[in-house]
């Protein structure tokens, strides 16, 4: 493990580019208008965060890579389908992703509709054809933690949650677990699907991962609502300022600017301290929540 982390994460982002695009149906194939919007909306944009931890996750327990490649791209098709839903006009009714037009506008909202549908099932696909594991009942199970992670027990009901909430004033503990859902969940999914591609792993290891990554899946929220609230549409390439205008819940609007920093930094501190007992192997994931934390786009 010699490479800086910005080679590394380019390395690792380039991977998954070349594969998703791979695995993306061509815009040769029938239905064509259908199969350019999955494109569009998983290609050529995004910083990759969960597959970055996915592979963090696997380098801990010196996991195939090939199988960590599989579990990555399934993570983040189903985050790309989730933005594709989100922007739509019954959800946030956003018009601008990535620093391009959202897929609902690009195209239209019953494509959009059905892009994230096969952009859902293409991530299922991917987990089940191929042997990830040694032991297939690992495999199974990995598949269940990311319907889990995606469904009303984890992404689709945080949203859920959001959406009934728009408006209203909720304490912390409130605006965390809507959060540990709505986001964190596939975070979770992300570095627990990375590490079971390998069998070096115990089971106290595996629930110390699952801490780790609950903690850096609130901090990668924590961060969200600081951006929307400081940073430009320009920088953060999708539209500044919605949470506000939309009257939702934030850590924002319920800490202000300030203890939101410090919430995030005091998240980074646990997720650390967690990785401390894997010593330097856990590098990788190290420097992944570090640039959670800093990003500033």
């Amino acid at each position: 493990m010699t490479a800086d982390f910005q080679s590394w994460a380019s390395h690792c982002q380039a991977s998954i580019e070349n594969f998703l695009d791979s695995r993306l149906p061509s815009v040769d194939c029938v239905p064509v208008r259908l199969h350019q919007a999955m494109r569009y909306a998983v290609l050529g944009g995004g910083k990759r965060v969960r597959p970055l931890l996915a592979f963090a996750a696997g380098e801990l327990g010196q996991a195939d890579v090939a199988s960590v490649t599989v579990v990555a791209a399934a993570v983040e098709l189903i985050h790309a389908y989730s933005l594709v839903h989100d922007d739509m006009p019954c959800m946030d009714n956003d018009v601008l992703r990535r620093g391009k037009p959202t897929c609902h506008v690009e195209f239209d909202e019953a494509t959009a509709l059905l892009t994230g549908d096969s952009l859902q099932t293409l991530a299922f696909e991917l987990v089940a054809e191929k042997q990830l594991t040694e032991d297939a009942k690992t495999q199974l199970s990995m598949i269940r933690q990311l319907a889990n992670a995606s469904g009303s027990r984890g992404m689709a009901g945080g949203q859920a949650f959001d959406l009934d909430n728009v408006g209203k004033t909720l304490a912390l503990p409130e605006l965390e677990f809507m959060h540990i859902h709505k986001t964190g969940a596939l975070i979770r999914a992300a570095v627990m699907l990375g590490a079971h591609c390998s069998n070096r792993l115990n089971d106290e290891q595996l629930n110390q991962l699952d801490h780790f990554a609950k903690c850096v899946g609130l901090a990668f929220q924590v961060v969200d609502d600081l951006l929307d609230a400081e940073a430009t549409t320009a920088t953060l390439g999708k539209t500044a300022g919605k949470d506000a205008e939309n009257n939702k819940p934030t850590y924002v609007s319920i800490m202000g600017v300030r203890e939101a920093r410090e919430r995030a930094e005091k998240l980074q501190q646990d997720a650390d301290r967690i990785l401390r007992e894997f010593g330097d192997a856990a590098l990788r994931l190290r420097q992944v929540t570090d640039f959670i934390i800093k990003r500033e786009f």
